[in-house]
């Protein structure tokens, strides 16, 4: 699995960035709350726990997802995008009339011992 963003969603963490500083953190949320929208939070203000994985970083914010997700979408490629809409209650492109979006491509796992 690999995570990567749009030009659109980095320009809208760009804006982020210049109101709240660099120090910011991206979680995947499972489905409470918001759905399962892309959450971006103040580093300081998210504890990342021994259940979450890191799946990359999108121009230097860290992307987590839970244990329990990335096992579920482990062969799938996510692309962060940003849309028109109201973002998630707690994440930090709420009110700005843009929100982050999670699309996937499931990518095809080739088992070598069934090869041939």
């Amino acid at each position: 699995m690999k995570v990567s963003a749009t030009l659109s969603a980095k320009k809208l963490l760009n804006d982020i960035k210049k109101d709240h500083g660099e120090e910011l953190i991206f979680h995947q949320s499972g489905g409470c709350c918001d759905g399962s929208a892309p959450m971006c939070y103040p580093a300081k203000e998210y504890l990342v726990g021994d259940s979450d994985v890191k799946l990359g970083d999108i121009d230097g914010v860290p992307f987590y997802m839970n244990v329990d997700q990335y096992e579920a979408w482990k062969h799938t490629d996510l692309t962060i995008d940003a849309v028109n809409g109201i973002g998630g209650m707690f994440s930090l492109d709420n009110g700005r009339g843009r929100r982050f979006l999670t699309k996937s491509e499931i990518c095809l796992v080739v088992d070598n011992d069934k090869k041939n």
